[in-house]
């Protein structure tokens, strides 16, 4: 029996911990149970959450060395640091060969114990510049659902546990496993694409008189070709001038802040019309489906179509995928092949193993 133990904090997030007791802790009809789920703190006795409610936790920090998997689902607020007691039992416990997982924001307790130095890792989409800030070591992706290195992995943020939790019953107990498990959650075994899809579009900041006019003019033609010598002219300045402001003021450059709205405007339109893609990719500017596929793979890691499938809203958009035969037995979403264009990116993997992926990791105890 693989034991998966979750470590939690008050205030616990009761989500991210449903991530991993809804995967590890349940007992399906049907399915031989192949995982002791359960819970510890490192003060027992009520926990509170921040649904409310306190959850009674009886087992402390010593319920990590008996652990096969140990599972931070979630760390709020993330600028507390977890105390030495809990760092030592962190690092206890890998030592001792136990896998240690983190989901969303989970990943800064992982970083406080020195678990993700010189590694890859994520959190969520919200996090990752503070996650890369307060820890230069980590080598932090914005963009994939999860990482996993064999001994350690992390998930980015909030649904994304589900993803990790998913690939690591897949990896340990094999995918016609999984996708039973999958099915009897009503979800997909695997999802397309990266973290980036599900973060905010870009916000306005604050901007001065000099530029706040020319921004409102090119949000105003998204859909006509316009280059950074057509922006300079209309404010009156030097493209070197327009570089500058642009860059003082948004931290970016002027044909990457109109990339940036063309595809915040994409994303809306697919979200809430029926749209062709050649459409979409017409009304704002990016000429065709093809552009428009190439540009989300670049910065959102999924394709359109999949992005439509994902979000767009309202019952008339509703279809229910066609299913085949899992080749192991179990089912799977049919998904129509999806073709790159020559010379476009491919689409990033939602999962980034690490080198040392493999089996379960043996306990050296």
């Amino acid at each position: 029996m693989h034991r998966v133990v979750a470590l939690v904090r008050p205030p616990q997030s009761t989500f991210e911990l449903a991530c991993a007791a809804q995967v590890f802790g349940i007992e399906r009809s049907g399915l031989p149970t192949r995982c002791a789920f359960s819970v510890c703190t490192e003060r027992p006795g009520p926990v509170p959450t921040y649904a409310g409610y306190d959850m009674l936790v009886t087992d402390g920090l010593d319920a990590l060395d008996r652990a096969d998997t140990v599972v931070v689902p979630g760390w709020l607020p993330a600028k507390e640091p977890p105390s030495p007691a809990v760092v030592r039992a962190l690092r206890r416990a890998h030592s001792h060969g136990t896998r240690v997982v983190s989901i969303c924001s989970g990943a800064f307790a992982l970083a406080h114990a020195g678990l993700l130095d010189g590694r890859r890792a994520t959190t969520h989409w919200a996090l990752t510049d503070e996650l890369a800030a307060r820890f230069p070591h980590i080598r932090v992706d914005p963009n994939v659902l999860y990482v996993d290195h064999g001994d350690v992995a992390t998930s980015a943020g909030a649904g994304a546990g589900f993803d990790l939790c998913m690939h690591l019953v897949r990896r340990d107990q094999g995918a016609r496993y999984a996708a039973h498990i999958a099915r009897t959650m009503v979800m997909p075994p695997h999802r397309e694409g990266g973290q980036l899809q599900y973060s905010a579009p870009p916000h306005p900041v604050q901007i001065d008189g000099t530029l706040a006019p020319l921004l409102e003019w090119i949000t105003a033609r998204l859909g006509e070709p316009l280059t950074i010598e057509s922006m300079a002219a209309h404010a009156g300045v030097s493209t070197r001038t327009l570089a500058r402001r642009f860059a003082d003021q948004l931290g970016t450059s002027p044909g990457q802040w109109l990339l940036a709205q063309r595809i915040a405007a994409a994303r809306d339109l697919l979200e809430s019309s029926d749209l062709p893609l050649d459409a979409v990719a017409r009304r704002v500017g990016l000429s065709s489906a093809t552009n428009l596929r190439r540009r989300f793979l670049n910065t959102l890691g999924t394709t359109p179509g999949a992005y439509r499938r994902a979000f767009r809203a309202g019952p008339r958009y509703g279809r229910t995928p066609a299913r085949k035969a899992d080749p192991q037995g179990g089912e799977a979403i049919a998904r129509r092949p999806s073709r790159s264009p020559a010379g476009s990116a491919r689409p990033r993997s939602p999962s980034s193993p690490g080198p040392a992926a493999g089996p379960p990791p043996r306990r050296g105890r």
